[in-house]
């Protein structure tokens, strides 16, 4: 199975936890005493209705993810807040502390001190970090993944940017993402590209791009492709190639 390549995020948890259940994952650490200081920029409910510019899906994440799209493009942040986005996808992609805030049975102000501490060492801007605890409040933090996905819509949209996920057996490095990005560019036409990569062992070398509304487009430069279309060149029908 393919893993995402990220930056791992090792902190203590200095929460006693309440019980089992609503135990905050190990891995994410806890300052009581950290105060985050919260700008006068808020996400009010009619921002959660109306979103000008950018198109609001018919889904909960749709409308949560259009406005946080909405505030930073009035707020001239866009880059910054999907940059924000993108870590907290990491930081959510865990389940336990997906399962944490999801948690009905954790105390909200909890939840709260969590997300202070998360806001912090993470570097989050204000109003992500303002956003964040809005989910919490609306009880809607359990759609986050869905919202992330639905950001990265709106976001691309509004850039004129194409998702290319690269998936190779090992990093790639820079210069060749560089040039898978250029090559994606020519092909689409777009303003930007944005690369994301994969480890996937199962390719055996080489790579596959993936891009195009869901993924639709690939290009599949892997050794495990090329063995395929040897095998059913050879005829050899189901047989495993042992490697």
């Amino acid at each position: 199975m393919a893993a995402l390549q990220q930056t791992p995020i090792s902190l203590q948890s200095k929460l006693p936890p309440s019980s089992t259940s609503a135990r905050m994952p190990r891995n994410v650490s806890i300052n009581l005493s950290f105060s985050s200081t919260i700008s006068s920029l808020r996400l009010s409910s009619h921002q959660l209705r109306s979103h000008g510019g950018a198109k609001m899906s018919a889904t909960a994440a749709g409308s949560y993810a259009a406005a946080l799209a909405e505030v930073a493009k009035s707020n001239n942040t866009m880059e910054s807040t999907s940059a924000d986005v993108d870590k907290i996808d990491k930081i959510f992609s865990d389940p336990q502390v997906l399962e944490f805030f999801s948690n009905p049975t954790v105390d909200v102000e909890k939840k709260r001190q969590v997300l202070d501490e998360i806001s912090n060492s993470s570097a989050l801007q204000p109003h992500t970090a303002n956003f964040l605890n809005i989910l919490v409040d609306a009880k809607r933090i359990d759609i986050i993944t869905e919202i992330v996905k639905e950001f990265e819509m709106v976001y691309n949209k509004l850039t004129d940017t194409e998702l290319a996920v690269v998936s190779s057996v090992v990093p790639l490095e820079s210069q060749h993402l560089a040039q898978i990005a250029k090559q994606v560019q020519k092909l689409t036409g777009v303003k930007n590209v944005r690369i994301k990569t994969l480890i996937d062992p199962s390719l055996v070398a080489g790579f596959t791009i993936r891009f195009g509304a869901s993924g639709s487009k690939l290009i599949d430069m892997s050794v495990k492709k090329q063995l395929e279309e040897i095998a059913a060149q050879l005829d050899l029908g189901d047989i495993q190639l042992a490697l």
